[in-house]
């Protein structure tokens, strides 16, 4: 994969509802993971976008496949390409290679099985995204509501469990 133009992109945080949608991904929840995703998705710029779209797209071909749609997962697929060419193999710590492999993987097996033996894939197949935040991370907060740890982006900190949030103006007021 090459790497050139996305290598500033990849060396900023994740926005904290990737995170929320990663976590429901590996518990196999990808309806919610893909909604959590695309609130991430949308709420971004730039070029991370192309990425976070083509990572909620493999959460919905897992879906599909989950619900025994073939032709939903090869559709779904395919489209995900798109989004996820080019990119590094660890991005933003997320490990891009490794999900594209299992994908593939996943997806080779489905078109092995067919549309009349979708329903016997087995779901142990789907992989977990595996993810490091901590490359990215600068200092870190806890969120003076509840207790989470807070993630800092663009001069902004949230609390992704409460909602909390805070300027970098306003750090210096509650966190020295």
């Amino acid at each position: 994969m090459t790497t050139d133009n996305h290598d500033d992109t990849c060396n900023a945080p994740l926005h904290p509802q990737t995170v929320e949608g990663f976590l429901l991904f590996n518990a196999g929840r990808y309806f919610e993971a893909h909604e959590a995703l695309e609130d991430a998705w949308n709420a971004e710029s730039g070029k991370i976008r192309d990425l976070y779209r083509g990572i909620l797209q493999i959460a919905v071909v897992y879906l599909h496949i989950t619900r025994g749609n073939y032709n939903g997962a090869v559709k779904v697929y395919n489209r995900s390409q798109k989004w996820l060419k080019g990119w590094s193999e660890y991005c933003r710590g997320v490990y891009v290679g490794e999900l594209q492999e299992n994908a593939r993987k996943v997806m080779q097996e489905v078109q092995r099985l067919g549309p009349e033996g979708i329903s016997r894939f087995d779901i142990s197949l789907l992989k977990p995204i595996r993810w490091d935040e901590s490359p990215a991370r600068g200092k870190t907060y806890i969120c003076d509501r509840c207790g989470h740890e807070m993630y800092e982006k663009n001069c902004k900190v949230t609390c992704p469990n409460c909602g909390n949030r805070f300027d970098c103006s306003d750090l210096n007021i509650y966190f020295d």
